[in-house]
This record gives C-alpha cells, structure tokens and sequence, in this order.
C-alpha cells in the first residue's frame, strides 16, 4: 500500500499470543504484519458499514488485486 498524506500511524499494544497470531495470519495471507492490521480494521468497518462508499470502493478493489497476487503467488 502506497503511504500517502491521509495515513496516520499511532501506537497499538496488543498482547503477545494476540500478535503471534495476527502474524501467522500476515503470513497465511501473504501480507505483512502491517498490511494485515490495516485490512483486519478495514474489513470490520465494512462489514458494520462505518465507512464511506468511496472508501469502501477504492479498499474493496486494493484488496481484490492483493487477493489475485496471493493467488498468483500459491501457484508458484
């Protein structure tokens, strides 16, 4: 994901069995720890409908070409 002026980084403690498993997850998924936070938040806003369309648009097709890059990448 290209860094832009409208992201923000803050600081997030989660304990560590929570973030081992969050990175085994990265890993399955082929992301990184990062990538995979943002898209763990990104998808629970979604689903709750606290995002705006156009977010949702613009991360739904970011997420499509990550899901066809992952699938490019098992079939290696």
């Amino acid at each position: 994901m290209a860094k832009n002026e409208t992201t923000k980084s803050f600081v997030l403690r989660l304990n560590a069995a929570t973030m081992a498993a969050v990175e085994k997850w990265a890993a399955d998924e082929f992301r990184s720890t990062n990538g995979q936070l943002q898209w763990i938040v990104t998808e629970a806003l979604r689903k709750n409908r606290r995002l705006p369309k156009k977010h949702s648009a613009s991360m739904k097709n970011e997420n499509e070409q990550q899901d066809s890059a992952k699938e490019s990448a098992k079939e290696e």
